[in-house]
């Protein structure tokens, strides 16, 4: 039998703090939001791996110390109006520190809910961000998420600015591509 409350504590211990990720906020939460019941109860001793975890048909949560590095890098505050995309772990990370989140986990997540949004967070790897998430950007709103390429992926916080969009690469990781976020293939000699 798994004790999931003393994974969860290693967990943060030694997969989030160790990564520099300092907001309380974000590791109050992942010390209590029970990861587990966000998996198939058969994948549920996964859980607080340092490691990908399949939540549903192809749609995978990060690992531990990838969405805790993108939250703290996104600098949540409470009452900001927040975007899950596949993200059912930082969704429930963002709404334990007082965020309130749209969750987008079905079939089309290329076209976000109507409206702005403060922080948006994806947890799967894209080619390249598409440029209907960060039209949906608030002014001042941030968007994380990991573009991938090729066998190495950056995570990149993109950001609303008064003179147009920043885009910054804050570390590099290796997630499983969103289905139809898929690199293009193209034809070399």
């Amino acid at each position: 039998m798994v004790d999931f409350s003393a994974a969860r504590l290693n967990m943060v211990d030694s997969q989030v703090r160790t990564n520099d990720v300092t907001d309380l906020r974000v590791q109050d939460a992942m010390r209590v939001i029970p990861r587990e019941s966000l998996i198939p109860p058969g994948k549920a001793y996964l859980a607080y791996a340092d490691a990908e975890v399949e939540y549903a048909p192809g749609r995978w949560m990060l690992a531990p110390r990838d969405v805790a590095k993108l939250l703290h890098a996104l600098a949540i505050q409470p009452g900001e109006r927040a975007l899950a995309i596949a993200a059912p772990y930082a969704a429930a990370v963002l709404e334990h520190a007082g965020l309130a989140v749209t969750r987008l986990d079905g079939e089309d997540l290329k076209t976000p809910p109507a409206g702005e949004y403060d922080v948006m967070i994806c947890e799967g790897a894209v080619a390249r961000a598409p440029e209907s998430w960060t039209a949906a950007l608030a002014p001042g709103g941030r968007l994380a998420v990991i573009e991938r390429a090729g066998p190495v992926g950056k995570a990149t916080i993109y950001a609303r600015t008064e003179t147009g969009l920043a885009r910054r690469v804050i570390f590099d990781a290796t997630p499983r591509h969103l289905a139809g976020f898929e690199p293009e293939q193209g034809f070399a000699f």
